[in-house]
């Protein structure tokens, strides 16, 4: 077996919900087929959306469902080693201030391949203050190199793309002082050992960002695997299913493995919704029989 750290890592911005639950199970089920580690870490540094009640939850719900973890973490205890990465970052001359509002960026109209809108580098040049980013309130960025990044996941993805002509210069700390996203991720898989990482397509075209943070900042880079989506019908459109019913709504009508085995139908590992646990799929788990495409979630399609 191989010595494989995974990961799972969701925001406690809201209730579990399916997706939640669906990406939890895919990524349990690749590390506890491998062999495995596995860590649960809450993504919880954004103060405006993350709430200390979903934080304490999601491991509940996570734990009736029946996935266990090695071991778990949350990244907002990890603040010394985010600002470590930023020091280094300073030290090689590649933070600088942003003042650039979204509504400029929109004027822009440049649009990024995960929707949003690409940053133009209007405030580059710019420099910090005396006393380096510590001394500074507006949001910080991270000035790119050029060049393409060249990089497939394990399921036959390209995820190969040019980051700053993409996306344009990322924020690694936001006005309100929480590190972002990009950086938090790239320095806390890096010093949890993480060599797999598991998640939904959704991510996917953030990986070539991360994976120029890596060489950056000279970590390691973990193998991707990206997998379907759950979607939901808004307004006749599909969206990204973003609880539009979470587990509460789910519990009065369907037990641990019922619930399990309505997620691993959709997620093409049973021909139909059957009663299983976690344990149960790992007998016969493979990355062939997960579906490609993403898949429509309704109250009664996971009712069976």
């Amino acid at each position: 077996m191989s010595r494989d750290r995974c990961r799972f890592a969701p925001s406690p911005t809201g209730h579990a919900h399916p997706g939640t639950l669906l990406a939890g199970l895919l990524c349990w089920l690749d590390a506890r087929s491998r062999g495995a580690d596995i860590e649960l870490r809450l993504e919880d540094i954004d103060p405006d959306r993350c709430r200390p009640e979903y934080a304490r939850r999601i491991p509940e719900d996570l734990a009736w469902l029946g996935l266990d973890f090695d071991r778990a973490t949350r990244q907002s205890d990890h603040r010394a080693r985010h600002e470590a990465a930023l020091d280094r970052l300073e030290a090689e001359g590649l933070l600088y201030p942003c003042s650039c509002s979204r509504a400029v960026l929109r004027e822009h109209d440049q649009p990024t391949p995960a929707g949003g809108w690409r940053y133009p580098g209007t405030c580059r040049g710019r420099p910090l203050p005396a006393g380096g980013w510590r001394n500074i309130e507006e949001p910080l960025r991270m000035q790119l190199p050029p060049g393409r990044i060249e990089l497939r996941d394990e399921s036959g993805i390209d995820l190969s793309q040019d980051p700053g002509l993409a996306f344009g210069d990322p924020i690694v700390r936001r006005r309100d002082g929480a590190v972002a996203y990009h950086l938090a991720v790239a320095v806390d898989d890096a010093a949890s050992g993480v060599t797999r990482v598991v998640r939904g397509r959704d991510l996917a075209s953030a990986t070539a960002t991360q994976a120029r943070l890596q060489r950056i900042l000279d970590l390691p880079q973990p193998t991707y695997r990206h997998h379907l989506l759950l979607l939901e019908r808004r307004d006749q459109k599909l969206a990204k299913f973003h609880a539009a019913f979470g587990l509460d709504e789910l519990r009065p009508h369907l037990d641990a493995a019922q619930l399990c085995g309505s997620l691993a139908h959709l997620a093409g590992l049973l021909p139909k919704p059957v009663p299983t646990s976690p344990r149960a799929l790992l007998e016969h788990f493979s990355w062939t029989n997960v579906a490609n495409e993403d898949r429509v979630v309704t109250f009664e399609n996971l009712l069976g």
